[in-house]
């Protein structure tokens, strides 16, 4: 496994002044497009260096690529959306698409639905351990922090503590937990995250591991053939050097990312539990309360990477959802529910698009967690799985029953399996 992983630097010196780890992610960039590798680059670049603006876009040359170094925890732009709205899905171009964990998982996801030419997409994750909603974190960054948020020049999320990089060169660090006790920190969706290493891209990219480095650098692990195809022509042409992480740095990278998915297990805990412990009634009018604060806007829908149907059965003249009927049945919500409940992949933009702040990404990471245990089905980490409500499995196909209890007759049949 080792021999997958790397510590990496950047050799340009004007990369590794802008960089924050190293530089690795824009040297590959800048590789693939100087070298014709892809025909442009998928990345996120904040306007006019606002750190609480920063939307997706598309590069087919170097000379930008400045303008996209560093990480930027107070956004969470739609790459996944913009891919296959805007550039047709990747099927007229080679592309390398830079994402968060959540943003590859969705298009792995939409790659299972035809939606994005995976054939022309290289993809390059990052390690994530959260984003931050940006007018709450400017609130945030007032009142709890003490700072005036254009002061604000980076950002730290690590080890549960949340920790700020100012102009005058000075840092403030607090503990992301009492944040978030406060209604702070990082967006619910985050917050319930597991999954921190996109180990599912060609290439995972983060800081994890690189403890004891004498400079900054990125950890990379190669995770299939056009990742390594990628990286060794960058090592080739030197735009970036590598080494072999040592068996202490192997060691802590897995620790780290252990850590949070305990602290990921207790937000779930924290979250679901009152829902589990209600009645089954009780569940119903607490989910029918929150639906009848929506205003059918869209919003949800329009902005879900996975929601694709050219003809939404949602809009009004389906004869489907009664036109101008505010607020529309709770057949509007529980249709997108069961339309997408099983590949959620927990990005949260539905929540973030809500005008009414309804808990939409509680409610599907609700429901994917409860499908999970039923088909063990984790969406968008496995390209050749496909998503269970969609496609019949070969037990439920031998099934003669009209009622089914599928988590029962699954569990069944693993323990005969077991007993053969």
């Amino acid at each position: 496994m080792s021999d997958d992983m790397y510590i990496a630097r950047s050799v340009d010196e004007d990369i590794l002044a802008i960089a924050e780890s190293g530089g690795v992610v824009t040297s590959l960039l800048k590789c693939a497009l100087e070298q014709s590798m892809v025909d442009g680059v998928v990345t996120v670049q904040s306007p006019n260096r606002d750190r609480f603006a920063a939307v997706p876009t598309l590069l087919t040359g170097p000379e930008r690529l400045p303008d996209t170094a560093g990480s930027l925890h107070s956004t969470a732009p739609n790459i996944a959306r913009f891919v296959k709205e805007y550039l047709d899905g990747a099927s007229n171009m080679k592309l390398i698409i830079v994402g968060k964990p959540c943003d590859i998982r969705a298009i792995i996801e939409l790659e299972k639905r035809s939606q994005i030419n995976r054939d022309n997409v290289t993809l390059i994750g990052l390690n994530c351990t959260g984003t931050l909603p940006p007018s709450r974190t400017k609130i945030m960054l007032v009142e709890e922090f003490g700072v005036d948020p254009d002061d604000v020049v980076g950002e730290d999320i690590d080890d549960g503590k949340l920790t700020i990089f100012l102009k005058d060169g000075s840092s403030k660090t607090m503990d992301l937990t009492e944040l978030e006790e406060k209604g702070y920190g990082r967006r619910d969706n985050c917050r319930r995250c597991e999954v921190n290493i996109p180990v599912f891209a060609d290439l995972a990219c983060g800081k994890w591991g690189t403890e004891g480095e004498e400079e900054k650098s990125t950890f990379v692990q190669i995770c299939s053939e056009k990742g390594r195809a990628l990286f060794e022509k960058a090592l080739d042409g030197e735009y970036i050097q590598a080494k072999q992480p040592s068996t202490e740095q192997l060691e802590i990278r897995q620790k780290k990312d252990e850590a949070e998915q305990a602290r990921a297990a207790v937000a779930r805990e924290t979250d679901f539990k009152p829902i589990d412990e209600m009645s089954l009634h009780e569940r119903q009018d607490y989910w029918l309360k929150e639906f009848s604060k929506c205003i059918k806007c869209y919003g949800c829908r329009d902005a879900c990477p996975i929601c694709y149907c050219e003809h939404c059965l949602l809009e009004a003249d389906r004869n489907f959802v009664k036109a101008g009927e505010i607020p529309p049945s709770a057949t509007f919500p529980l249709t997108r529910l069961a339309h997408i409940a099983d590949s959620c992949v927990n990005c949260g933009q539905c929540q973030d698009a809500c005008p009414m702040e309804l808990p939409l990404a509680k409610l599907f990471n609700y429901q994917n967690w409860k499908l999970r245990d039923i088909f063990e089905y984790v969406p968008g980490v496995d390209s050749d799985q496909s998503p269970p409500l969609v496609n019949a499995m070969d037990i439920e196909m031998r099934i003669d029953d009209t009622f089914l209890d599928i988590a029962a007759i699954l569990r069944k049949d693993k323990a005969k399996q077991t007993d053969g």
